[in-house]
C-alpha cells in the first residue's frame, strides 16, 4: 500500500513539473501615468511644422505660380534674376525654355551678349525648372556646371532644357538626388528671313534635397 502511495506521489510531482509556470504579476500602473510604446527602428523623429515653414512654404508655390510672382520674388531674393529680365515656359511635357533678353544689362562692351550673364543665367534657368517641378517641400542646389561657348550671341538667348532623368518619378520617392539637365543655348532670330543660332552648350548637375532632411539633421546636432 504503501508503495502504491508513493509512486502516486512521484507521478504528481513529475506532473506539476511538466505544467508551464505562472506568469509573473505585472505591476499596475498609477492612474494619470501614459505608457510609451516601443518605437520601430525605421520610424524617423517627428518633425514640428512651424509658422515660419508655412510661410516659407506659401513663397516658394508663388514664386512657381508665373513669371510675374517669380519676377516680385528675384527683386528680393535674387536681384541677378530680376535685373537680367530671364522667363522660363514649357515647350514640351519634359523640354522647357528660358528667354534671357538682350538688353544693357546683360550685354558687354562690345554690344554682345556677356559671357557671365549667359554662364550665371544658365544656373538660374536650370534651377527655376528644377524647383517649379519638385515644389517648395525641396531645395535645389547648383552642384556641378559645364558650359561650352561656341560663338557670340548677339540678340536674345533662349536656353532649351532637357533632364536626362525624370524628375518627378525621383522627387516622389521623398529621397535626395541629383538631376543632370542638358541646355542649349540658342540666339533668338532677328529678324523672319534669319534662323536660331547655336551660341553654347551647357550640362549642369543639381542636388535636390527635401526640407524634411535639413530639419532631421539640425535636430541631431543639438542632441
Amino acid at each position: 500500500m504503501s508503495t502504491v502511495t508513493d509512486d502516486m506521489n512521484t507521478l504528481g510531482t513529475a506532473t506539476d513539473a511538466d505544467e508551464p509556470a505562472a506568469p509573473e504579476p505585472v505591476a499596475p500602473v498609477p492612474a494619470g501615468e501614459a505608457v510609451e510604446a516601443p518605437r520601430s527602428r525605421k520610424a524617423g523623429p517627428s518633425v514640428k511644422v512651424t509658422w515660419v515653414d508655412k510661410v516659407e512654404a506659401f513663397i516658394s508655390r508663388l514664386s512657381t505660380r508665373d513669371n510675374f510672382w517669380a519676377s516680385i520674388c528675384s527683386f528680393i531674393w535674387l536681384p541677378l534674376a530680376f535685373f537680367s529680365g530671364i522667363r522660363t515656359r514649357e515647350i514640351a511635357a519634359d523640354t522647357y525654355a528660358a528667354y534671357l533678353p538682350f538688353r544693357r544689362f546683360n550685354r558687354n562692351w562690345y554690344r554682345a551678349m556677356a559671357g557671365g550673364a549667359l554662364l550665371g543665367n544658365a544656373e538660374i534657368a536650370g534651377g527655376m525648372y528644377v524647383f517649379g517641378i519638385c515644389g517648395s517641400d525641396y531645395t535645389v542646389v547648383c552642384k556641378n556646371l559645364n558650359y561650352t561657348f561656341l560663338r557670340p550671341c548677339l540678340g536674345p538667348a533662349v536656353y532649351k532644357m532637357k533632364s536626362r532623368d525624370n524628375i518627378r518619378v525621383q522627387a516622389a520617392s521623398g529621397a535626395e538626388f541629383n538631376c543632370v539637365l542638358d541646355m542649349e543655348i540658342m540666339q533668338q532670330p532677328l529678324s523672319t528671313k534669319d534662323r536660331e543660332r547655336r551660341v553654347g552648350k551647357c550640362e549642369v548637375t543639381f542636388h535636390v534635397t527635401p526640407k524634411v532632411h535639413h530639419k532631421v539633421k539640425a535636430m541631431r546636432k543639438r542632441k
